[in-house]
């Protein structure tokens, strides 16, 4: 599986924006996506998750709320909607795919490049 996230951009606190992860590869409907970012000097945190047919979902509680993961599987698309971004969510973003939803589990087997996300204040 080959995971592309894009979307990223420069925007204001309060604002919205919408990234993508497209994923090439028949097999991607069966893996759990999940979108995760690394701000400078801090190290890689899980997001957000989202199961292969969408029954179950899981946000970090630092964006529990103001964002909402999906997923097209007939486009072979994620999508995390980024609601009232605030300054602390600037970071690059990335998604990922695993078998199995494990909502906590860091162990991806696949990852996509990031995207940056930059919110100003």
């Amino acid at each position: 599986v080959q995971l592309q996230a894009s979307g990223g951009g420069l925007v204001q606190t309060g604002d919205s924006q919408r990234l993508s992860c497209a994923a090439s590869g028949r097999t991607f409907s069966t893996y759990a996506t999940g979108w995760f970012r690394q701000a400078p000097g801090k190290e890689r945190e899980l997001v957000s998750v989202i199961s292969w047919g969408s029954a179950s979902t899981y946000y970090s509680d630092s964006v529990k709320g103001r964002f909402t993961i999906s997923r097209d599987n007939a486009k072979n698309m994620v999508y995390l909607q980024m609601n009232s971004l605030k300054p602390e969510d600037t970071a690059v973003y990335f998604c990922a795919v695993r078998i199995g939803f494990r909502p906590t589990s860091l162990n991806y087997t696949y990852w996509g490049q990031g995207t940056q996300v930059t919110v100003s204040s």
